[in-house]
């Protein structure tokens, strides 16, 4: 009997020889996706049989992977912030640096009353979601250019059971001044911010599949972080907070935008490894 603890290690063994650094945990998701079961939970791969339709489904699945293209977009579904959410090639698949962009507006979300948070260039809808789930009387809009994203982002809020007047889901340009309505006293944004340099330098797993419209941020990368600080989208009221992430070289120069701009306050917050990730300002 072939079980599906058989096809995993299979699939373990063939990632690894593609070079896969995280082989174990790709095929375990694999595989799980395939039979429809939870990957944290093995327990009975040994003696669950392997039938032909799953098998089939690991195949392609595997077929896929070795082509470059994302796990998360195999799997349809990634982890953020303690929540899992729906992912499509139409969204950057989020990522555990920008938890820490999350977790900066959620602190500062949980220290005002009933706070009206904007996600700017919201993408999957992880963001703003996530900071729904974690601060109850939060107010939340999201906003995003591409309509392809904001579909993901209505399927997300429904599978997290978040509404409006909860939960509003707006398009609408980011680079474009006062583009969209309403006062808020906290902006989060993950804005694109890839350089032109950068663009033509991208590893083939992003280049081929993720939303390049997400990534380019203009020739140096700042296009979005000029318009934020100098002509916002936004309304930010008087001693509102904005958070935004910009890529690991960028923070001193998207600093001394807002800065110049006359923002207050101005600040970088580093992640993990300690590097200048969040430029952090207020009103």
């Amino acid at each position: 009997m072939v079980s599906l603890w058989d096809c995993f290690q299979q699939l373990r063994q063939a990632l690894s020889a593609m070079g896969i650094e995280e082989a174990d945990l790709e095929a375990r998701e694999l595989v799980a996706c395939a039979a429809g079961l939870d990957a944290r939970n093995t327990a009975g791969w040994k003696t669950a049989i392997l039938t032909p339709e799953i098998r089939q489904k690991a195949d392609a699945f595997f077929e896929r992977r070795k082509r470059e293209e994302p796990l998360a977009y195999i799997l349809g579904e990634w982890d953020f912030y303690g929540n899992r959410f729906f992912v499509t090639p139409d969204v950057l698949i989020p990522r555990g640096d920008t938890e820490w962009l999350c977790d900066a507006a959620v602190q500062a979300a949980r220290a005002m009353w009933n706070p009206r948070v904007l996600d700017l260039c919201c993408g999957s809808g992880c963001i703003g979601i996530s900071i729904a789930l974690a601060v109850p009387g939060s107010q939340i809009t999201v906003l995003d250019y591409s309509e392809a994203a904001l579909e993901v982002t209505r399927k997300n809020a429904a599978l997290h059971h978040v509404k409006e007047p909860k939960l509003k889901i707006r398009q609408g340009d980011a680079l474009q001044p006062d583009s969209i309505d309403g006062i808020f006293d906290i902006i989060v944004s993950n804005p694109p911010y890839i350089t032109a340099q950068e663009m033509a330098e991208l590893d083939r797993s992003v280049d081929a599949y993720e939303p390049h419209l997400a990534l380019y941020g203009g020739t140096d990368g700042l296009d979005f972080y000029r318009a934020m600080a100098e002509r916002p989208a936004f309304q930010l009221a008087e001693g509102g907070k904005l958070f935004a992430e910009c890529g690991w070289k960028q923070g001193q120069q998207a600093a001394a935008l807002f800065s110049a701009a006359g923002w207050k306050n101005v600040h970088l917050c580093s992640d993990l490894a300690g590097i200048p990730r969040i430029v952090c300002a207020e009103k």
